[in-house]
């Protein structure tokens, strides 16, 4: 039996908690607000004996995750932090880690893109990724942060899948703010949930040499890149076998997605991160008021949960997808809003789908303003006249 301790963590916290329950071999990171407070309690950690582990103190954070590439290619455990300006200097070494199917685990405190200089929380930073092929998972509590982080070595590690996966919060939203949550006890009840592997095919070893990142000619390196979409598709399967294993064995359930009055709802919101919460509140309130409108978050990123979406929206007549990043120059400009529109194109009573942005840069979303986006949305439903691009919710100046 798996007896928990209840702690007080914020987000970044909570992600150092579960680097040390799983046992990482090596951390290689550079300072960014608001991440950086993740490596520090680790470096806490390590200074109090607490796990062992090799910590890299790097220059920058491309070099950070260049680090890792060698130390994963080696057979250990690894992990990295970032945010925002930070992701995008590690942009290169992304496609590295993925190509060469290495199963490095990062945390992402999301934060705006600059210019102008923004310390605060959006996705765009996030959403910039969508196409490096790492798997992507976003959490809207400390307590998913936690579990998530442990999942995400059973799942990168897999030899099924073997890609690396990050694993986001908001930043200030969520890094720095304090919620209770349940870390072992024992941190080897942890481990025994992922034990290391050392029988991946890529491990560099002198007894049993390989190549890796060699150069590829025109007539195998599209086969290799089709390796990472195949192992894709294998990530879904090992990800629903690695939430029932923990829900199983620490008896928390966290799925791909998660679904709130939808039974009988008309309007579905959908968002993710830790806005979340605040459109569950706002759901609450508009049923009371005889609304019916329910809620949905993505939890999972990448690989898209089309066929879990496409059930839990299949009753309802729209889908008012709250985007926190924005896709510059494109009429619908929500990244998840194309998606889930992709989901429905061939299909003749599939659900309306309104795309919104709101919070760019950290500006407050409350549960009033997801009750003005569903009246607005279900005005749009009534009239016939669903809107072809992207609604900039809470825009000074801007008419909605």
């Amino acid at each position: 039996m798996v007896k928990w301790k209840r702690l007080p963590l914020n987000s970044n916290y909570a992600v150092a908690y579960a680097v040390k329950d799983a046992d990482v071999d090596v951390i290689a990171a550079y300072p960014i607000t608001p991440q950086t407070t993740i490596v520090e309690k680790i470096a806490e950690f390590l200074a109090n004996g607490e796990f062992d582990a090799e910590m890299i103190h790097v220059e920058s954070e491309h070099s950070a995750l260049s680090a890792l590439v060698g130390a994963s290619a080696a057979g250990a455990r690894v992990f990295t932090a970032t945010a925002s300006q930070g992701l995008e200097l590690m942009h290169e070494i992304l496609h590295i880690a993925s190509g060469s199917r290495l199963p490095i685990v990062m945390a992402i405190a999301t934060r705006a893109l600059s210019a102008p200089i923004s310390i605060w929380c959006d996705y765009s930073d996030l959403m910039n990724t969508r196409d490096a092929s790492w798997i992507t998972f976003i959490n809207s509590s400390a307590q998913e942060v936690y579990d998530t982080l442990i999942m995400a070595y059973k799942i990168a590690e897999d030899p099924r899948v073997l890609l690396p996966v990050m694993s986001a919060h908001d930043g200030y939203i969520m890094s720095h703010t304090v919620e209770p949550v349940d870390v072992a006890e024992d941190p080897e009840d942890i481990r025994r949930f992922i034990p290391k592997r050392r029988d991946r095919i890529n491990i560099l070893d002198p007894d049993r040499p390989v190549s890796i990142g060699t150069i590829v000619r025109p007539e195998w390196f599209y086969e290799v890149k089709y390796q990472q979409v195949v192992a894709m598709r294998e990530a879904r399967k090992v990800i629903k076998e690695a939430q029932e294993e923990f829900a199983s064995r620490f008896g928390r359930r966290h799925d791909v997605i998660e679904t709130h009055m939808m039974d009988d709802a008309e309007l579905a919101i959908l968002t993710y991160g830790g806005i979340y919460g605040t459109a569950r509140e706002a759901v609450d309130m508009m049923r009371a008021k005889g609304m019916k409108v329910g809620s949905v978050k993505l939890r999972l990123w990448r690989p898209f949960p089309a066929d879990e979406l496409r059930k839990a929206l299949s009753n309802v007549q729209a889908v008012a997808v709250v985007d926190r990043a924005i896709s510059y120059g494109t009429p619908i400009a929500g990244p998840v809003a194309l998606e889930v529109i992709s989901l429905f194109y061939d299909e003749k009573d599939a659900p309306k789908v309104i795309s919104f942005v709101a919070g760019i840069g950290q500006r407050t979303v409350t549960e009033y303003d997801f009750v003005g986006i569903a009246e607005k949305s279900l005005k749009y439903l009534s009239s016939g006249s669903i809107p072809k691009e992207t609604i900039y919710w809470g825009v000074r100046g801007v008419e909605v």
